[in-house]
């Protein structure tokens, strides 16, 4: 641990159950590190994981628990706030129900218990007042599970695994995120997406831009942090081959990759996550808007669907805004 680790925090959580695959995380993760061969990590849904930390009284981007699936289970070490945000309820304190999207007060040896999410949507997250105090690795908290760095040990947490936090800055005011702000879950999704860089009429052709924001995608069992899958499609494509960089026409040269890029793997389409490739030899036919990623951190794999939505800079820009807006603790209720 740092030096400031090691003098302020205090054991927070001792995980009973850890559930399918918990890690530490902040925001923004790893910026800045892609030529390092680092995409950021961090919260595959960012607003869930900052409006967590909003209502515990944390700066946004304060490091918290990202918990797929929903089912965890913890006992509490330490008293003060914490909050949990995402889909569905099956959260309960001590046996009694909990509400999301809102701080809850809690004692030394309480229960926090998670149960599965059964309705739309796929992850939760978990803030606890002060911020999980966790060493950094390249400026970030956040884990990065195929590198084993960043985290809890580089890891998803594991049973009887402690969990320190930092000191609660400030008075302990609890707050409630309205209803009217909390985002919707579904199992059928729009997402908005900018053209390229790879699109058409270089690789793909017109129709087959049409037909990608036409078609209705289905997100593969095979998703992860690393990326969301989708059904197969075969596309037309501008051109033959990829020349001189693969014989098929999704193939170039190797080139970098943005986070949230739709990849073309040949046949298959991918969202990149934030564990991801930095970069590889294949297209990227759009790309997500940054505003638009907490949906993607939604998407079930193996159920939910998609269609895309074409936007241009100036409506992403906006998306942001909004966003922003969100949280901003001035819109919260007090509890």
């Amino acid at each position: 641990m740092s030096a400031r680790s090691a003098s302020q925090a205090l054991p927070a959580l001792e995980i009973i159950d850890p559930g399918l695959q918990t890690t530490v995380q902040d925001y923004p993760g790893r910026r800045g590190r892609q030529a390092l061969g680092f995409f950021p990590s961090g919260p595959v849904d960012p607003l869930g994981l900052q409006v967590a930390n909003v209502l515990v009284g944390n700066r946004p981007g304060a490091a918290a628990l990202e918990i797929p699936l929903g089912r965890f289970q913890a006992v509490i070490l330490r008293a003060g706030l914490i909050a949990i945000t995402g889909p569905d309820a099956g959260v309960t304190l001590n046996g009694e129900p909990v509400p999301l999207w809102e701080a809850v007060s809690v004692a030394e040896g309480d229960v926090l218990s998670c149960a599965v999410i059964r309705g739309a949507g796929y992850r939760r997250y978990l803030a606890v007042s002060g911020g999980i105090a966790v060493d950094e690795a390249f400026g970030s908290r956040s884990t990065l599970l195929v590198a084993g760095i960043g985290g809890h040990d580089g890891r998803a947490l594991e049973r009887a695994d402690v969990l320190d936090a930092y000191p609660a800055g400030g008075a302990r005011q609890r707050r409630r995120m309205p209803v009217s702000l909390r985002p919707h879950y579904t199992d059928s999704w729009e997402i908005e997406v900018l053209r390229g860089p790879h699109a058409d009429p270089d690789f793909l052709t017109a129709q087959d831009f049409e037909d990608f924001l036409g078609a209705c995608w289905r997100c593969d069992l095979n998703s992860d942090r690393t990326g969301v899958r989708f059904n197969p499609h075969r596309f037309q494509w501008a051109r033959t081959s990829g020349d001189v960089a693969g014989g098929h026409p999704s193939n170039l040269l190797d080139t970098s990759y943005p986070y949230g890029g739709i990849l073309a793997y040949g046949d298959v389409l991918t969202i990149l996550g934030p564990d991801s490739n930095t970069s590889g030899g294949f297209a990227v036919i759009a790309t997500v808007a940054h505003a638009a990623l907490s949906k993607v951190g939604q998407l079930r794999p193996g159920r939910d669907v998609v269609r895309f939505r074409e936007i241009n800079l100036h409506q992403a820009a906006a998306m942001q805004s909004h966003l922003d807006q969100l949280l901003d603790p001035r819109h919260f209720e007090t509890v």
